[in-house]
């Protein structure tokens, strides 16, 4: 699955659909550590400015494994769309970072 799916959002409705079921808070967790390698690429990236490209494609990749861990959960209880999608991360220890991705799993319907 890729970053995005048809039936999520951020808003707490989905245009053209409506919800007839509610079905929880889903999740999706991912614990990551940077690597000593990758810490010094983009040590040396630093040193040039701009933008950390190590970094960026990790911290890219994280939210996808999140937000698809999410979706599986969702599809676990039954859901077909996720609303009200948001994204929280927090340092565990140093060097280690915690990417949640939560929402609300629903059934939703076209709205005719």
């Amino acid at each position: 699955m890729s970053q995005t799916h048809h039936l999520t959002t951020t808003a707490f409705e989905l245009s053209g659909y409506r919800a007839v079921r509610s079905l929880g808070v889903v999740r999706g967790i991912i614990v990551r550590s940077r690597s000593v390698i990758g810490n010094i690429g983009a040590s040396i990236q630093t040193l040039f400015g701009g933008n950390i490209s190590l970094y960026t494609t990790l911290c890219e990749r994280t939210r996808e494994e999140a937000f698809n861990l999410m979706l599986e959960h969702a599809g676990e209880l039954g859901a077909n769309a996720v609303i009200g999608v948001r994204y929280d991360a927090n340092e565990i220890a140093a060097g280690v970072t915690e990417v949640l991705c939560y929402g609300t799993a629903v059934y939703v319907e076209p709205v005719n």
